[in-house]
């Protein structure tokens, strides 16, 4: 926990969250916090019995007969330990998840549910029990899946969890909750001796031994090899660490340096200060991954022919025109023409494009919104992230400056050149970071992961475990109502006010149904919120001319209010580029009509009191990560 910046006594570790599945890892993690808290402070609360500032979070998936039992159990046990204990149950809304997405979908369903909880209870610090045999686990998942050298860096020491922004969230950057795996230099015997030294009993998951499942199977095959291996995958998983390090601490500075963000919701990269030509693959593609992942607010690496792609396109200059998909940039690339567009079969993602004036060299980045990640309505007095930073923005800047100073003190970094895994492995061999023999385990390793998954994926070779994702819904629209929050597709922070100074004399002569006069909307109604169109544009322009037709504002005049507002909107409009303006919240009446544009300005009713703040749940640059 030192290594990780938190003491018991800081703000930040006020209140913690365990993670606790009542396996032998989480209930080692159980013991060994409770002493870390109970070291650093007075000790158990004198009233509750319970040590101050911890809480055990179990999660009962309901997936088996047996598991709110079992998750009684476990929380009886962790309570003994002298931590507060919570169970909180899965809704699976949607039905229960299908067998081969049975442990993704439980494990995305539990983060989801930590974080809410941590929310709710304003906790800043979630600790979790992932080992260094899960590290081990993973770096062979993702070797066999063909991840480069900084997703072989396994799983990050501490990183960010980003819920929701919404309007009590005041200050540029949202902290959200720091996760923090300070077990990742454990073993597995090692748990289960904490356990036994603890006295803490354990439950063992039935399903962990199943070979339906991926993990399961790689666990098996690893544990049948002498501890040897494991030590010398942990070495090599650290170097591919200090190097995504480097990698990241480059392009930061890169960002800094030639990415500027824009309020309307995109990026502009000045490419003659990023110097395309002159970075390396490596770098230069991580740089850009960062800036996608921002915009599509979606966590997706991106490899192969798309990477490649990616890379020509932000060397040539001056750039042309390229429309990057989620679809295709992170599942499944395929060919395109070389023609002056570049595009790719539409799901959703990312439009790349020369910004206006700049002949080529700059690019836009903005998102395309034909398929979207999901909205999420709240009351403006629910969610309050503000809350969750507890010190955790000095925690980041310290642990910053120490990781800048590290990497300006390596000399060398091993891997930034390596083109396939197969060269990183005899890279490392060279270097004495393995030995032959765990050279030709991992090898083997590899070899039977990618066999198994290409026969039961009909050969494919090109999906990526990557972690819990931000799921993706179909059409983007929502419905708001007065007094609420909107975080349209986790990029814009959209809050419709209450306005108390609305006068009857303002109303229609149907006062009995308090229909505005200026919009016709009422305060029992919700409105409709979705991305621009490019009818949307027509409009305002027939709007400054009152050629809108009376029975688009319930046969009420058109007002001089509404068309003054939509002449500042088309001025507002020009000034950003055509393609970002698609991917602007609207609110729209019943004829699918514009009442709102507050990005630009536009409101067709001055009582429509409605604020669009671009707030990406995730920061650019993936928010805070410690590999170290």
């Amino acid at each position: 926990m030192a290594l990780a910046g938190i003491k018991p006594h800081h703000n930040v570790a006020s209140l913690a969250a365990i993670g606790v599945s009542g396996g032998p890892d989480s209930m080692a993690l159980c013991v060994l916090t409770a002493g870390w808290k109970s070291d650093g402070l007075v000790g158990k609360g004198s009233s509750s019995g319970y040590i101050d500032g911890l809480l055990g979070i179990v999660v009962d998936h309901r997936l088996r007969p047996e598991s709110a039992e079992e998750a009684t159990i476990v929380q009886e046990r962790v309570i003994k330990m002298g931590i507060r204990c919570e169970i909180s149950c899965c809704n699976w809304s949607e039905g229960r998840p299908k067998l081969g997405n049975l442990q993704e979908s439980a494990r995305d369903m539990r983060y989801q549910i930590f974080q809410d909880v941590c929310v709710e209870k304003q906790i800043g610090v979630l600790l979790v029990a992932h080992h260094a045999d899960d590290q081990a686990e993973l770096f062979i998942l993702r070797l066999s899946r063909g991840s480069g050298v900084c997703g072989l860096a396994g799983m990050a020491f501490v990183s960010q969890l980003f819920s929701h922004a919404n309007s009590s969230w005041s200050g540029p950057i949202n902290h959200g909750v720091l996760l923090v795996r300070p077990m990742l230099e454990f073993s597995k015997g090692d748990m289960y001796e904490i356990c036994q030294g603890g006295n803490q009993m354990w439950v063992e998951d039935p399903t962990n031994q199943s070979t339906l499942f991926t993990r399961n199977c790689i666990r098996i095959a690893l544990s049948n090899l002498p501890s040897s291996f494991r030590s010398e995958v942990q070495a090599l998983v650290t170097t591919c660490r200090l190097t995504r390090l480097f990698v990241e601490n480059i392009c930061h500075q890169m960002l800094e340096h030639s990415a500027s963000v824009m309020d309307q919701g995109y990026i502009i990269v000045d490419l003659e200060k990023l110097d395309p030509s002159n970075v390396d693959d490596l770098c230069l593609s991580n740089f850009l991954v960062m800036i996608l992942q921002f915009i599509s607010q979606r966590k997706r690496p991106v490899r192969g022919s798309a990477k490649r792609l990616l890379l020509e396109y932000i060397r040539n200059l001056p750039c042309k025109i390229a429309t990057l998909t989620e679809r295709e940039v992170y599942d499944y690339p395929v060919p395109i023409s070389r023609g002056a567009r570049a595009r790719f079969s539409s799901e959703a993602g990312c439009y790349l494009s020369p910004a206006p004036r700049s002949k080529g060299t700059k690019i836009i980045v903005c998102y395309s919104p034909e398929s979207s990640v999901s909205s999420k309505v709240f009351s403006a007095n629910i969610y309050l992230d503000g809350h969750l930073s507890f010190g955790a923005d000095q925690i980041i800047r310290d642990a910053k400056l120490q990781s800048d100073k590290l990497v300006a003190e390596v000399s060398n970094i091993f891997f930034l050149h390596t083109k396939s895994s197969e060269t990183m492995l005899r890279e490392a061999l060279q270097l004495k970071l393995i030995s032959q023999s765990t050279y030709a385990s991992i090898r083997l390793l590899e070899i039977e992961e990618r066999e198994r998954f290409c026969s039961q994926n009909g050969g494919s070779e090109q999906v990526y475990d990557s972690g819990p994702q931000a799921k993706v819904s179909g059409p983007s629209n929502v419905q708001l109502y007065p007094g609420q929050s909107c975080h349209f597709m986790h990029r814009f922070l959209v809050t419709w006010k209450h306005n108390d100074m609305i006068d009857f004399d303002h109303k229609s002569e149907a006062n009995e149904n308090k229909d505005c006069r200026y919009c016709g909307i009422t305060r029992e109604h919700p409105l409709m919120i979705r991305h621009m169109v490019d009818a949307d544009w027509l409009y305002l322009a027939k709007l400054t001319e009152s050629e809108v037709p009376t029975y688009d504002r319930n046969e009420l005049p058109t007002s001089n209010y509404a068309k003054s507002l939509a002449r500042e909107a088309i001025n507002n409009l020009r000034q950003i580029p055509a393609a970002a303006r698609r991917a602007l919240p609207v609110f729209v009446d019943n004829h699918n009509l514009p009442l709102c544009i507050p990005s630009i300005g536009f409101r067709c009713c001055p009582w429509l009191d409605i604020v669009a703040e671009f707030r990406p749940r995730v920061p650019l640059g993936g928010g805070y990560s410690s590999y170290l």
